[in-house]
């Protein structure tokens, strides 16, 4: 196979569904390609790269039957690892050690102790990692912050609510309504593969939107509230948390995450002067672009008969789908590294690890009897 230096030639370590996605965006993105495959059987990785027609591109695709092969294969650059949460300390350390860099599905380990393994592995091999959450790379995204972070606009957030309103805060949901199918067989219910359950899958939405919307400032301590759902083993079905910030300027957060509800991925990022709003932020209904709505300096008139302002809707076009913007960012990365232009980048492990330890402070409380834990 004739190798392409201007690509970042990646790695696909399993054939879990979210790797069709993946595949798809590491096509659209224009500085990477999909080099090989591995599942755990070779019929198995062969109907997968079947599937979604890289057997049937003219280019040459390798297929491995085990996933050392596709570690031990020189010419792949990167991984992309869509495992079941529990396997990820193992191969992603492996990946690492093999020069490997990792683009790791979230969440990306059982507790922040199994992740510091793969970033101190990712560290002292010199590669690069990254989680999986595709909403960071929307411009949408760094439209927002851009709003936020304009005092005369927006004031010093209060409250993010991830879905209630209340004065100052964050709030976000994260949701969909798992059928019965799921809810006896799927990985994510599993406890050998995915004990984390909902709070893992869907809360590591929610807890790291509330940590980008305050600038990955820890909060002080986390409740998860007595509403919590559980399966007959134990996994988290539903779940409900708060975030406080005792120093000033005081801000509160809630989330609310759910494999037995509506879909839902609203937010809301109420400030001192404004407010941010916004219904789907995981995934966007549409992939060539994404809105949100801004209310700044609102009061009500004379006898409370109406408003003085207008919400304003922002539309944020995006010239490529948000994990094929994530794909291509990782490259860039992968690819400064490479040509010994730069070291790994710091900041997308750092959000990683301070998302996986305020999720492993949701589980504390839950397991504590909802008892506050301090970070």
């Amino acid at each position: 196979m004739e190798r392409n230096e201007t690509l970042v030639r990646f790695g696909i370590m399993g054939c879990a569904n979210i790797a069709r996605k993946i595949c798809r965006a590491i096509k659209l993105s224009p500085n990477s390609t999909v080099h090989a495959i591995a599942s755990r059987s070779l019929e198995k990785a062969e109907e997968f790269a079947t599937e979604i027609g890289l057997l049937d591109e003219k280019k040459l695709i390798k297929i491995y039957g085990n996933y050392i092969e596709l570690l031990d294969d020189p010419e792949v650059d990167a991984i992309y690892m869509p495992l079941p949460t529990s396997l990820h300390v193992k191969w992603a350390v492996l990946a690492a050690s093999k020069k490997k860099h990792v683009l790791l599905e979230k969440p990306t380990a059982l507790d922040s102790s199994q992740l510091d393994q793969i970033l101190e592995a990712c560290e002292v091999n010199g590669v690069q990692f990254m989680d999986g959450t595709m909403w960071y790379h929307h411009p949408r995204t760094a439209k927002m912050k851009e709003i936020m972070s304009d005092s005369a606009k927006f004031g010093h957030i209060c409250l993010v609510i991830y879905t209630h309103s209340c004065m100052f805060s964050i709030n976000c949901t994260s949701s969909f309504r798992a059928d019965p199918e799921f809810l006896d067989n799927n990985i994510r219910v599993n406890p050998e593969c995915d004990a984390l359950g909902a709070l893992g899958d869907l809360g590591w939405y929610c807890i790291g939107l509330i940590l980008w919307a305050v600038n990955y400032e820890l909060p002080t301590f986390v409740t998860a509230l007595p509403e919590v759902t559980l399966n007959s083993k134990g996994i988290i079905l539903a779940c409900t948390a708060s975030f406080h910030w005792e120093q000033e300027p005081k801000t509160n957060a809630t989330f609310y995450c759910s494999f037995l509800s509506h879909v839902s991925m609203d937010l809301s990022v109420y400030g001192s002067i404004g407010s941010v709003h916004l219904h789907d932020l995981a995934i966007p209904y549409r992939e060539n672009s994404a809105s949100f709505v801004l209310t700044t300096g609102a009061k009500l008139m004379n006898l409370q008969i109406g408003w003085n302002v207008e919400s304003e809707e922002t539309v944020v076009k995006s010239q490529l789908p948000q994990e094929a913007l994530m794909v291509q960012e990782f490259a860039q990365l992968v690819e400064g590294i490479k040509n010994r232009r730069r070291c790994s980048d710091k900041m997308w492990p750092e959000i990683s690890r301070k998302t996986q330890l305020a999720l492993d402070a949701v589980r504390k409380s839950i397991e504590l009897g909802y008892r506050p834990v301090y970070l």
